[in-house]
């Protein structure tokens, strides 16, 4: 039969969900998908951790998500660099962090270190079910403070919960990085030593973003509206009334200082940088 022909595009349309699934088995378990999900749902502190009621709040400064990328290939077994993703809802601004294997403790030190140098108070956080969030050292850490902070979680098996992150997963992490396997704990610091620095500060200064400001319904169909002008984690703090005048102060002396140009050719560095490193590991490991 040919491609193209009526008769196979009358069968073509015929054909049911389950068998289009038969038909493809082989060629799935080939080429099996990419970007795992290697959640383990914290079970001990479900009850503890309230699902969030509604929409985040996107209005005002403070509101953040979190959620980690495993840097597993095709297989999440054996031990792995894994990325954390920050992501303010208001303005955007995203910090990532690399962890060795995403313990409770790594995470819980990425996120203390990430406190004392975001240009905002957190007011909320938000992650999915995964036992490196949910566990109680960082329970402690949230809920043992003076100013109890409010902690949700996503529903079970619903991405959307944590749209804002699993967005920046992709566009932070998956499009520089990729899908290999880096399964070699000298990678984190050279991570890190590109997270921190210039992905941050060409990110959060240099990339604008439109925000969704509505949706409305109309037939049957879904419009969403955005802004006209994009605008950057940056700009988006600075506009806002609820970043005190010495942090804006602060953020123009840092923006003042950076050259986008020069920034993303220390990316580029950086980045060719990791990947020999990572071919040289993967080449030693090899040998052994």
């Amino acid at each position: 039969m040919t491609f193209g022909t009526p008769s196979f595009k009358k069968k073509l349309l015929a054909i049911s969900p389950a068998q289009i699934d038969r038909l493809l088995r082989p060629a799935r378990v080939q080429h099996p998908k990419k970007g795992l999900s290697a959640t383990r749902h914290g079970t001990l502190l479900r009850h503890a951790v309230p699902t969030r009621n509604g929409p985040p709040d996107t209005t005002r400064p403070g509101s953040v998500e979190a959620d980690t990328v495993a840097h597993c290939d095709d297989s999440t077994e054996g031990d792995y660099v894994n990325s954390l993703t920050f992501t303010e809802l208001c303005s955007g601004w995203t910090e990532n962090r690399a962890v060795w294997n995403k313990s409770a403790d790594a995470v819980l030190v990425q996120l203390r270190a990430l406190e004392q140098v975001v240009p905002y108070a957190m007011k909320d956080f938000h992650t999915d079910n995964g036992g490196e969030f949910l566990n109680w050292a960082l329970h402690r850490h949230l809920t043992g403070r003076t100013a109890k902070l409010p902690w949700t979680r996503s529903r079970a098996y619903r991405k959307n919960d944590n749209a804002h992150c699993e967005q920046k997963n992709w566009t932070q992490v998956r499009q520089r990085f990729g899908h290999d396997r880096f399964g070699h704990p000298e990678l984190v610091p050279l991570m890190n030593d590109l997270y921190a620095q210039e992905w941050s500060q060409f990110t959060n200064h240099f990339k604008p973003t439109f925000k969704l400001l509505k949706r409305e319904k109309k037939d049957g169909k879904t419009k969403r509206i955005y802004e006209k002008q994009p605008q950057t984690p940056y700009q988006r703090l600075l506009a806002s009334p609820d970043i005190p005048a010495a942090m804006k102060a602060k953020l123009r002396a840092e923006h003042a200082g950076l050259d986008p140009f020069a920034l993303k050719k220390s990316i580029e560095v950086k980045l060719q940088k990791f990947f020999t490193a990572l071919s040289n590991l993967n080449r030693e490991a090899m040998k052994t």
